[in-house]
């Protein structure tokens, strides 16, 4: 009897997992706040903090596989010294990426999921020191959650890490997003 009894959490597992199976979106779009925390280590060794938001769309091909298109905007401003005096400079960046997305759908509450999507970001003047608005490659890995408000919406928590090159330096910046998600749809 001793054998067995290490099967009963097995099923009780197995089949609570398979009540809370999650359908699966055939589309999902979403939309919210973004904060960029830009690393300028290949200028001048500083931080700037860009807040701004954007937008998804998510294709799922099955139920743990799909293709993302994300577009953010960010903006905010550093203070300088230009000749001993402080001066504010207006800094604003925008990321056009696509890539798959990795879902794990086992709970009608909570869906984690990984991501890489690639495409370029478009740093306006003083954006990384750069003198002129500019395009270059971004890549940005990462992952979240998207815990589940009713069957149509969900709240999604994104991280990610946003890997840039301007002036022929590599910045590694993060980005933490909060949104909203609706579901169009099934699989």
């Amino acid at each position: 009897m001793k054998r067995f009894i290490w099967i009963l959490p097995a099923i009780a597992m197995l089949c609570f997992s398979n009540a809370q199976a999650q359908e699966t979106p055939r589309v999902e779009i979403s939309g919210g706040y973004s904060y960029l925390d830009a690393n300028l280590s290949g200028s001048n060794g500083t931080h700037i903090h860009l807040n701004g938001g954007g937008g998804s769309a998510t294709e799922n091909l099955n139920n743990w596989f799909g293709g993302r298109i994300e577009v953010n905007g960010y903006y905010g401003y550093e203070v300088v010294s230009i000749n001993g005096l402080p001066t504010r400079r207006s800094v604003s960046a925008q990321t056009v990426t696509y890539g798959p997305v990795f879902s794990y759908r086992r709970s009608s509450r909570i869906t984690p999921f990984a991501h890489v999507q690639i495409g370029a970001i478009h740093g306006g003047k003083f954006y990384q020191d750069i003198s002129a608005g500019a395009y270059k490659f971004a890549m940005a890995p990462g992952g979240g959650v998207d815990l589940s408000i009713n069957r149509k919406a969900i709240i999604r928590l994104d991280a990610e890490y946003l890997m840039t090159r301007f002036l022929s330096q590599r910045q590694d910046n993060l980005v933490g997003t909060v949104g909203i998600v609706l579901y169009f749809g099934h699989r």
